[in-house]
């Protein structure tokens, strides 16, 4: 998988509650492909292949984070299986009830 290198200005005071630059740049890569799960941008699978671990690994870290497996009303679960219906992606919303 081709990689970038990003720069990311931090404080001192941060970087010596974040440890070194490698528990720094682990700790950004996880926080952000769990958020883009959080989000719904990304499957389970995605989020798996993208940190390196199994989807076993995957699901123990979504209930660790509290991130939702699966539909949480049934609005969400009429929208996700009309979307696969259509092969498109389904709409999701934020807590602030706005969609994406």
């Amino acid at each position: 998988m081709a990689t970038k290198t990003i720069t990311l200005e931090l404080s001192e005071e941060l970087l010596k509650l974040l440890g070194s630059p490698d528990a720094i740049a682990e700790r950004a890569r996880k926080t952000l492909v769990l958020n883009l799960l959080r989000e719904a941008r990304i499957s389970q699978d995605q989020a798996a292949r993208l940190l390196g671990v199994s989807r076993y690994d995957i699901l123990d870290l979504m209930a660790r984070y509290y991130i939702p497996s699966g539909p949480q009303t049934a609005e969400e679960a009429e929208r996700e299986v009309e979307a696969a219906r259509l092969g498109v992606s389904p709409a999701t919303t934020d807590s602030g009830g706005s969609q994406q």
